[in-house]
């Protein structure tokens, strides 16, 4: 394990007759938010049509957009020609000095398109997945459309900028004779709102406890100092035994079983662990004979080729965990969740042992163990968090060149959209009434796990909201977690690593 050591070398140390202090474990103040649930049973449904997703977020943003275009444009001139705003795409004039807003539409000819699923319904081979939608010969056109229709939009500040379909902006120029519009300047909506430290939990507040939660009143609260928040992403527990040890590393780490006693102090100030999705690897199906697959067969269903040892192998890590420190669960693209975004808590059931940490089915507070949804957001020790699995990110990284995932992440939040490219190249659920993917408040965290490396940076609002934004790594691949501190909002990398003897 790559992590510094005591310099007395403690761990190695003879126990002698020295009594050991006992160490308690910083509370955790945790507010949960529903933000991302959907409706149970009956009252969800699939048969309503995507379109109106985009005119919801267009309705809820474009008044927002709108106030700062006017504000930043109200006195622009050129050429003595003052700009004047469009309320449609369509009542655009050729050669007038206008601005008008509405939602970005990227036409790329190497996106995937509903033919591909036609093709997969056939069983036709369809063509692999893209690293990029971006054409290497020039054909992406930009699109800004609302009720009324779309117009091309081109010009110097697209190229300088992050656009994605979904997107809500406001652009100013003027269409040419061609019949695109040339954009001079270009405004997003920015970041919303930013609740102050312990909004929420002035009235209650949330504390974990060993048996549950319970809720104290503000004038009960204790608000600790030196607290930390541990975030991972990307377990990818297969059930082999070649991915144990290290996680038997992060295990004991988080225990404070693998550290002397200067180091077990500083473990103990973290209150909570946030599992980011992937901590479970894609399915893979056990290994049968011909004939036992055949026999086993039922409704073309092959229930013994199910491999239940990554589930297991979890459940008994989170078992493990649990009675030490709480654990807040997002599922990712991989683990045992329904695939369209939001996706929905993972199902106490599928851990036997975990689940006794977990609330109650009709329960109002969250228990020691929560299973919830992707994306999620929350307060923690006062803190807004707002994070996810990596979907969102890893989707926009295919509309833009490069790999800058802190810039597209900062994007998104001066987008206010947690999922722009839902539904276009993303699955969701096709909201009717709302769409939750808009930022109704600005987090003072944002992070997204199961990101190449990691990552993070503070960047700041234009009435000074200040906000966190880190990448989590898998730690499959790099052995690494993220440290949180609640008191400054700095992060600390921890690195876990087995060295393999060459004797």
């Amino acid at each position: 394990m790559a992590m510094e050591v005591d310099a007395d070398d403690e761990l190695l140390q003879d126990a002698g007759d020295a009594a050991y202090p006992t160490l308690d474990r910083q509370p955790s103040y945790y507010n949960p938010l529903d933000t991302f649930k959907l409706a149970k049973g009956d009252q969800k449904h699939y048969q309503q049509q995507y379109g109106d997703l985009y005119f919801l977020r267009l309705a809820k943003l474009k008044p927002a957009v709108e106030a700062l275009a006017d504000e930043e444009w109200k006195n622009f001139e050129i050429a003595g020609e003052k700009v004047r705003r469009v309320d449609r795409v369509l009542d655009v004039r050729q050669g007038e000095l206008c601005w008008v807003a509405g939602t970005v539409y990227m036409d790329m000819p190497l996106k995937p398109n509903i033919l591909d699923d036609i093709s997969k319904d056939h069983w036709i081979a369809a063509p692999p997945p893209r690293e990029k939608y971006v054409s290497p010969t020039g054909q992406d056109q930009t699109m800004l459309e609302d009720e009324s229709g779309r117009l091309r939009l081109i010009g110097t500040p697209l190229q300088l900028s992050m656009l994605v379909t979904g997107c809500i902006i406001a652009v100013m120029g003027t269409e040419n004779a061609n019949g695109d519009f040339e954009v001079v300047d270009m405004k997003v909506p920015d970041l919303p709102r930013q609740p102050q430290r312990w909004e929420r939990d002035e009235a209650s507040t949330i504390i974990s406890n060993g048996t549950g939660s319970k809720r104290k009143s503000n004038g009960e609260q204790k608000r600790t100092e030196g607290g930390k928040i541990a975030i991972v992403s990307g377990l990818g527990i297969s059930g082999d035994q070649g991915d144990t040890l290290t996680l038997d590393l992060l295990m004991e780490y988080l225990l404070g079983e693998a550290c002397g006693p200067s180091e077990q102090a500083e473990v103990s100030k973290i209150s909570r662990l946030i599992i980011a999705g992937n901590s479970i690897t894609e399915g893979t199906p056990l290994a049968l004979r011909e004939e036992e697959r055949k026999a086993s067969r039922k409704y073309g269903y092959d229930s013994s080729a199910y491999n239940p040892a990554p589930t297991t192998h979890f459940d008994n890590f989170l078992a493990t965990l649990l009675p030490s420190i709480p654990v807040t669960l997002i599922p990712g693209e991989t683990d045992p969740a329904n695939v369209s975004m939001p996706q929905q808590p993972i199902h106490p059931a599928m851990f036997p042992r975990s689940r006794n940490y977990a609330a109650m089915p009709d329960a109002i507070e969250p228990g020691w163990f929560d299973s919830v949804t992707n994306p999620w957001e929350g307060d923690v020790d006062g803190w807004r968090l707002m994070g996810n699995g990596g979907q969102p990110i890893d989707d926009v990284f295919k509309y833009v060149e490069g790999d800058e995932r802190l810039e597209m992440m900062e994007s998104l939040l001066r987008w206010r959209c947690g999922a722009p490219t839902a539904p276009d190249t993303l699955w969701c659920y096709p909201f009717q009434d709302r769409d939750p993917f808009v930022m109704e408040e600005c987090p003072h965290v944002y992070f997204v796990g199961n990101q190449p490396r990691y990552d993070t940076v503070v960047i700041e609002g234009p009435v000074g909201q200040l906000v966190r934004l880190i990448c989590i790594p898998k730690f499959k691949e790099t052995g690494e977690i993220v440290l949180l501190d609640t008191d400054t909002l700095e992060t600390e990398l921890v690195k876990f690593d087995v060295f393999e003897s060459n004797s």
